[in-house]
């Protein structure tokens, strides 16, 4: 099935994968032993969901940008003009959407512990232990297949939307061509419009083959689609069907959830043979020789003797075969935490790239495996 129509099926749950469901886009083939129970289709539901603005009609089609987008579209895609004309008719503006892109104030600090209370709380622990004790047979057989331990593809899903809560109810087309075209002044402003034009135009590609209105379609302000938040490009490289209905959903299926989440992971540099906890609380000593590892990409360089020499330390060994990053979480006026992250860490960045969104990930999943009896 060519991926495209694929992404729409996720959203639609319309698509028949037949032997094409037990093999993922990474090749790993699931054993006769691990293969999934057929279950019966869920029930239909009725409608798009509400959303949760009124938005502006701005006339997005007579700004001169978007007309060349949508000429670009229609040769390239072999779209009708006069069908875009009618759907850029129809969509709105989204001032928040604006708002949630735009970078933080500068001199704001950041402050992790804040950040990380807000993340890893009593609501998200539980139902994380619910969803954990619900999903137990397929966090398993995603572990077994990809590697990825199941605590932390709890931790992302209960990040993202704390798992099928909060999915989003705006219109993707809404938000996708907003920030497309208006993106706030910020670094890599250029850059940014060109990624969300991109999503936008794999959204009319997908709505088109599949025969349905764009404008139905419902996700975050960002345009990130089902309980794992994958943008439009993503679902069409890593989603999989992974429950064995047949159909990839990821708004409605926790375990095409698990195994995507999965498989995006294992795409993006996680190792399953690396073992040990992703992370080491770490000390840095006064002379500040240390300082040249902060900000070194999102990736593990350096050895322990390397850390050690420049003054960095931990309270326990850490496996010296192993690469490490030094991760700096700062905490307002109050002092910053260090930690030694290992490959594995710097893969769920890949997810989001951020320090706090990869701990806040690592440690709920442990918080949730603690609350579940887990050593």
């Amino acid at each position: 099935m060519p991926m495209k129509t694929l992404m729409t099926a996720l959203l639609l749950g319309t698509a028949t994968l037949g032997q094409a469901a037990q093999i993922d886009p990474y090749g790993y083939k699931l054993p006769p032993s691990m293969q999934p129970k057929k279950k019966a289709p869920a029930a239909k539901k009725k409608g798009p969901p509400p959303v949760d603005y009124v938005g502006e009609f701005v006339n997005f089609g007579d700004w001169k940008e978007v007309r060349s987008f949508l000429d670009d579209v229609a040769t390239r895609d072999g779209f009708e003009r006069a069908e875009l004309n009618t759907l850029m008719g129809q969509v709105r503006y989204l001032d928040s959407a604006v708002q949630l892109v735009k970078p933080a104030p500068p001199g704001k600090p950041k402050n992790w512990q804040a950040y990380s209370k807000l993340i890893v709380d009593p609501v998200r622990i539980d139902n994380g232990v619910k969803f954990w004790n619900e999903n137990r047979d397929a966090l398993e057989r995603a572990e077994a297949l990809y590697g990825i331990p199941a605590e932390i593809l709890v931790g992302i899903i209960g990040v993202e939307t704390v798992y099928g809560r909060n999915t989003g109810r705006f219109r993707v087309v809404d938000a996708l061509t907003t920030l497309a075209f208006s993106y706030p002044e910020a670094p890599q402003r250029t850059e940014r419009m060109a990624f969300f034009r991109g999503e936008l135009e794999a959204t009319l590609l997908f709505a088109r083959q599949n025969g349905i209105d764009p404008l139905s379609l419902r996700g975050s302000f960002a345009g990130a689609i089902g309980m794992p938040q994958f943008m439009p490009s993503s679902v069409m490289k890593y989603a999989v069907d992974f429950d064995g209905s047949g159909k990839i959903d990821l708004l409605n299926s926790s375990g095409d959830a698990i195994g995507s989440v999965a498989a995006f992971l294992a795409a993006h540099g996680w190792q399953r043979d690396l073992g040990g906890p992703l992370v080491y609380a770490a000390s840095v000593s006064p002379n500040r020789a240390w300082e040249a590892m902060i900000n070194q990409g999102l990736t593990a360089k350096y050895r322990a003797p390397e850390l050690t020499a420049a003054g960095v330390t931990t309270a326990v060994p850490v496996p010296e075969q192993q690469t490490y990053g030094l991760v700096d979480l700062q905490n307002g006026a109050e002092p910053t935490e260090y930690w030694l992250a290992n490959n594995n860490f710097f893969a769920i960045t890949q997810y989001n790239r951020s320090y706090f969104y990869a701990m806040s990930v690592v440690e709920l999943g442990r918080a949730v495996r603690l609350a579940r009896g887990g050593l």
